[in-house]
């Protein structure tokens, strides 16, 4: 199916690995050219590089600078039509809340929510001048089941998810798509790592990395985790011309995790 984005620019935060460099391949798969971010370029990022059909920007999203180079940069090869602010973080918080110190507040927010605040700032001038464009934001079930293993996670995933939607009623108007999209376990390092939650609660535990990790599907519908590629080729479809008329919403890819209607 052509996803209609063909020659088309694509800016995405926390490119280097996981879901970012899984919607990086998808993007340009579908025709668009990719201008990707993070703090180092992964051997999958350059191989995409090297090919012409990406463009790496390195730099820390999570100081102002960073979000404003790394739209520069795309503005430079003539603009933005895409802009998926895919770049996050989690630390698990096995010792509850009143562990996570004003510090952890603060990482978890700027870099979760400030920096696609940053990110869509820079580039919206430009998609408004055009009349057109596409921002995704990548939340989190979290922001609709918060945990308290996750707890700031999950208070700035809600906070990013209701961005999205408000955004969506501004600049709906003038030609650009705002939407959301909530991803239950991924297979990343976010859950699956050495410092992901899996290997965090077996050390807490006494139990095993999988056997944690296969917990957190076992009752879900399907079973099981998501790929970065299944959560990519959403994004995808939804930066497409295929979804022109589909804004201000929030689509999950949990295996039914959620299971109520909201």
């Amino acid at each position: 199916m052509d996803m209609e984005l063909d020659g088309r620019t694509a800016v995405v935060t926390g490119a280097g690995k996981g879901i970012g460099l899984a919607t990086t391949r998808a993007l340009v798969d579908a025709g668009a050219h990719v201008v990707g971010g993070s703090r180092s370029p992964s051997p999958e990022f350059e191989e995409l590089v090297a090919a012409g059909d990406a463009t790496f920007v390195q730099g820390d999203l999570s100081v102002p600078a960073g979000p404003a180079a790394l739209v520069a940069a795309a503005l430079e090869r003539g603009g933005v039509d895409v802009l998926v602010n895919s770049v996050g973080a989690v630390t698990p918080r096995p010792d509850g809340f009143l562990a996570i110190g004003d510090d952890d507040w603060d990482s978890a927010w700027t870099l979760g929510l400030m920096a696609a605040v940053r990110t869509t700032r820079a580039a919206v001038p430009a998609m408004v001048e055009q009349g057109r464009g596409v921002i995704v934001m990548m939340g989190s079930v979290n922001a609709f089941l918060p945990d308290p293993l996750v707890l700031d996670y999950s208070v700035v995933k809600a906070a990013l998810t209701n961005l999205a939607k408000g955004l969506s009623k501004e600049l709906g108007p003038r030609g650009i798509r705002v939407l959301s999209v909530s991803p239950g376990p991924v297979e990343t390092d976010l859950w699956l790592g050495e410092s992901g939650v899996a290997r965090t609660m077996a050390h807490r535990t006494g139990g095993q990395p999988e056997d944690i990790a296969a917990s957190a599907v076992a009752d879900t519908p399907l079973g099981r985790f998501s790929t970065p590629r299944e959560v990519a080729d959403l994004v995808t479809f939804l930066a497409s011309g295929r979804a022109a008329n589909i804004t201000g919403v929030d689509v999950t890819v949990d295996g039914g995790m959620i299971a109520t209607m909201r």
